[in-house]
């Protein structure tokens, strides 16, 4: 699928996990109650979407083909690898059917340490800045863990 702005991306994402909620997910005990479907902010970065969804049962940093991606074309299920200026990520194949191929990375999940959806916005755009700042020093290492934190730390994101 193609996206042509910011707006339906971020429109059709929020109506398609409403609707995983709601049919896949009501009842299941994974879900944070105070918290709900939120795109917290795409950007176009070279050939995709990059993003962070919010919802009660994880939040994920997200891609979203934009152009002619490599990765599009991959199984569900596959995993690959992705650079940015903050880290190596591993991201995992996914799809939905009003969403076509996408690649996600769980940051969170369950959602319980978020005690209200203010909370977990500000997390996922200080994830989302953090991600796509300039270069990191070459001998700096981190793990998800530490990146989410703020913090440095030994290992992969």
């Amino acid at each position: 699928m193609t996206w042509k702005d910011c707006n339906q991306l971020t429109h059709t994402l929020e109506t398609v996990f409403n609707q995983i909620l709601d049919q896949r997910m009501c009842g299941l005990p994974l879900l944070n109650h105070a918290l709900s479907v939120q795109v917290a902010g795409f950007n176009p970065v070279n050939d995709e979407w990059v993003g962070i969804l919010i919802t009660p049962w994880f939040m994920n940093l997200l891609l979203m083909p934009r152009l002619d991606c490599a990765w599009a074309g991959l199984n569900m299920g596959a995993k690959f690898e992705k650079s940015f200026p903050y880290g190596v990520f591993e991201f995992t194949m996914a799809v939905e059917e009003h969403l076509g191929a996408y690649a996600q990375c769980s940051l969170f999940s369950p959602m319980f340490q978020f005690a209200t959806q203010a909370d977990a916005l500000a997390t996922a755009q200080s994830a989302l800045d953090a991600l796509l700042i300039g270069e990191r020093p070459p001998d700096l290492n981190l793990s998800r863990r530490n990146f989410l934190r703020g913090e440095l730390g030994a290992g992969r994101v």
